[in-house]
């Protein structure tokens, strides 16, 4: 479907309260890691199972088997490379919980042993086979984070705080994603990018120098939490209306919080408590305006 071209020189100019967009397009961009070299390992399981439909009962059993096997190693290993680059974003982290990579190559290699084992009944052959799989994708994939990351100079206690912290802030942020991304308007996701931007240059900040991080936990979780409600508020209500009302006020909205979020970038952690208090409760008003009470 044709969208209509926005930009600084198109006719439909922006809100004129919309601050000039400076930065680079994909300033802090990574390369995604559950990328082609990933996907690609859904197309043996696919195989397998597709010529496993027309052999003897058996047969097509330990095939259809051995192809969910693969299936599941190939889900573990791109959800173990998704977690592994969440995982290098931060300078805070906590290793994953589950060793999806590891246990991803480990099913592979099952999955592999028990597809050899279907044309040729020598368990040492499978074994071979399975073993030299499940190295293979090691090597090509490497280990999932063993330790946990973590800044010089902070005590784990509060290391801990800012990866809940942080934790929190990056699910908000995903969810306001989500749900704007159904609205299918470039002008919000614009202003919204921005938005994102602001709070992870807070985000960073925060993680490198926590010592003002309860001050930042009403930003990052509180205020964060409100756009997200708001954003499925608003959602809900384009959905159903169309409403252009609906659609300034949100886009105010994110204009509001994005100059706050700026402003007070590097005075979160310079104990300037009084101004901030001050700061945040302007935002509280202006959610509430919204028809948002937060507690």
């Amino acid at each position: 479907m044709a969208k209509r071209y926005g930009g600084t020189f198109s006719p439909e100019k922006m809100d004129n309260q919309t601050p000039p967009d400076t930065k680079a397009a994909y300033r802090g961009a990574r390369p995604r890691k559950a990328g082609a070299r990933s996907n690609i390992l859904f197309v043996p399981p696919v195989v397998l199972a597709s010529t496993s439909v027309l052999s003897g009962a058996v047969s097509m059993v330990t095939g259809l088997g051995a192809a969910a096997i693969l299936l599941l190693g190939a889900w573990l290993l791109r959800e173990g490379l998704t977690g592994e680059a969440a995982y290098e974003a931060r300078r805070v982290a906590k290793r994953p919980a589950i060793p999806r990579k590891i246990f991803a190559a480990t099913f592979t290699g099952v999955g592999i042993a028990l597809a050899a084992w279907r044309n040729d009944p020598s368990i040492f052959a499978a074994f071979l086979y399975g073993g030299a799989a499940t190295v293979l994708q090691l090597a090509a994939f490497g280990l999932d984070p063993l330790r946990d990351k973590q800044v010089t100079g902070i005590d784990s206690f509060q290391q801990d705080r800012v990866a809940r912290v942080v934790t929190e802030a990056e699910a908000h942020l995903e969810q306001i994603t989500q749900a704007v991304a159904r609205v299918d308007d470039r002008r919000i996701q614009a202003r919204l990018e921005r938005f994102t931007d602001q709070v992870r240059d807070i985000i960073r900040t925060v993680e490198e120098d926590p010592r003002d991080l309860s001050a930042a936990r009403k930003f990052l979780g509180v205020y964060l939490n409100g756009a997200k409600d708001a954003a499925l508020k608003f959602v809900d209500v384009q959905e159903r209306t169309g409403d252009p009302d609906a659609k300034h006020a949100f886009e105010a909205l994110l204009g509001d919080l994005e100059a706050s979020f700026g402003r007070k970038l590097e005075q979160l952690l310079l104990d300037n408590a009084q101004d901030l208090n001050i700061e945040i409760d302007v935002l509280r008003e202006r959610l509430q305006r919204e028809g948002l009470r937060l507690d």
